[in-house]
């Protein structure tokens, strides 16, 4: 039972707010010393390398490069500005502008924290301005930052790659009928709910001093540039023509160029970005060794064993395995972030649903949906707290959390969908 007891201490420091990557390395040291001794540790300096030398792993701090240049050449600013413009005549137009902005951000930077500041500090105040519902504003801007986390290319998609050892290009060509369900789901429910409540998403003025044409010219320069390069990098890993590794680099410099065309770049800029993406890819990678120290030592003591077994002796075998599993990730996804999870909860749920017979590439892309809501649940959803720091004073934290409420029974719905009707998504949950 000691793998099970060091994997509960470790959950209750997590909670108490200790670093992740320190908590599972120190809960790791700890229990290791207790039942081997030092000895157990003497492999840890081959994993870390084996981490290092992982070429999957190294399209993390690239695709963060690309996500934090783009974000540093105002691109979502001038997304949001054109769209609004375009949609903003109809009810509800500058939330459905807010999702499809959403949506090309996710495909073009990936960085959820990014993409929700961005458009709480330039969409929510014109929605309040024109009466808006604080609700329905603050929910629609939390889910369409989160969309970065199932549309590709997804960090969470390349961290599940590698721990499920599965091929990420696969992942990322699975994980696109998901994120345009779940997009239109989110466009759908606007319009159900301006069409049923008007006054809850009022339509825009029209602007006298701006034609229409000149509307729709600047729409496409906004858009036409972020979409080339979503074309280029996920077009080339779909085809085949580079892996995600090489077309995360490619995505590095479209970035660059993208800066360039927008008059935004500057090698300090360049500096910046460089730093901010070691940071990240930092935090990530000490997350990753102190998640391999403790794996170890969890695998040690028999606890993925112990485990496993009881697993597979669940009434309903492969469902209620797969029913477990999700409310666990849920729950969990509550209280710790989506990395804790993919490098703790995975590996051990992973044998499990190989002896089962499922299919892995369903798992995953089930899992990364479930990671997805995790940024929305109240009470430590990150997007929340994202937006509730650049939101006005007059929009308070509950208006958020009933905002992201529909939002997140839609997350559900597709979550649900795709583990009943596999084949709408071009999957089989076996293989």
């Amino acid at each position: 039972m000691i793998g099970m007891i060091m994997f509960l201490v470790a959950l209750f420091m997590l909670m108490l707010g200790f670093p992740v990557a320190f908590t599972f390395g120190g809960v790791a040291l700890f229990f290791g010393v207790f039942a081997e001794g030092m000895d157990l540790f003497a492999f840890m300096p081959y994993r870390i390398m084996s981490v290092m030398q992982n070429t999957v792993l190294m399209a993390v701090p690239l695709f963060i490069f690309m996500g934090v240049i783009l974000q540093r050449t105002r691109l979502a600013e001038q997304l949001l500005t054109s769209m609004g413009r375009l949609f903003g005549g109809l009810p509800g137009g500058l939330a459905i502008s807010t999702i499809l902005v959403g949506a090309l951000l996710a495909a073009s930077t990936g960085v959820v924290g990014a993409s929700v500041v961005a458009m709480g500090l330039i969409s929510l105040p014109v929605m309040l301005a024109h009466k808006y519902d604080k609700r329905l504003a603050t929910g629609t801007i939390c889910a369409a930052g989160t969309l970065g986390q199932i549309v590709p290319p997804s960090i969470i998609l390349i961290i599940l790659g590698d721990v499920l050892g599965l091929p990420v290009g696969d992942l990322f060509k699975a994980a696109v009928g998901p994120g345009v369900v779940l997009i239109g789901l989110y466009i759908i429910y606007i319009l159900v709910m301006t069409r049923f409540k008007p006054e809850t998403a009022p339509a825009m003025p029209e602007d006298p001093s701006i034609s229409r044409k000149k509307e729709i010219v600047n729409a496409l320069f906004a858009i036409i540039p972020p979409l080339a390069l979503i074309v280029i990098v996920l077009g080339s890993i779909f085809t085949g023509i580079a892996t995600p590794t090489e077309s995360s680099a490619l995505g590095g410099i479209g970035a660059i160029v993208l800066a360039i065309i927008y008059r935004q770049f500057s090698f300090q800029m360049v500096w910046d970005a460089s730093k901010d993406t070691v940071k990240v890819t930092a935090m990530v990678f000490a997350i990753l060794i102190g998640a391999t120290a403790f794996s170890m030592v969890f695998s040690y003591t028999g606890g993925d064993y112990l485990l496993e077994e009881w697993m597979l002796q669940l009434p309903g075998e492969k469902w209620g395995f797969i029913i477990l599993a999700m409310l666990v990730i849920l729950v969990l996804g509550f209280f710790i972030d989506f990395v804790e999870i993919s490098f703790i909860i995975v590996p051990i749920l992973a044998p499990v649903a190989e002896a089962l017979g499922i299919n892995m590439l369903w798992f995953a892309i089930l899992i990364a949906m479930n990671l997805q809501t995790s940024f929305l649940t109240p009470p430590f959803g990150f997007s929340l707290f994202y937006l509730k720091g650049v939101a006005p004073p007059q929009v308070r934290t509950i208006d958020i959390y009933k905002g992201v409420l529909p939002f997140i029974l839609l997350q559900m719905l597709v979550l649900a969908l795709i583990v009943i009707f596999p084949e709408w998504f071009g999957m089989s949950s076996s293989y």
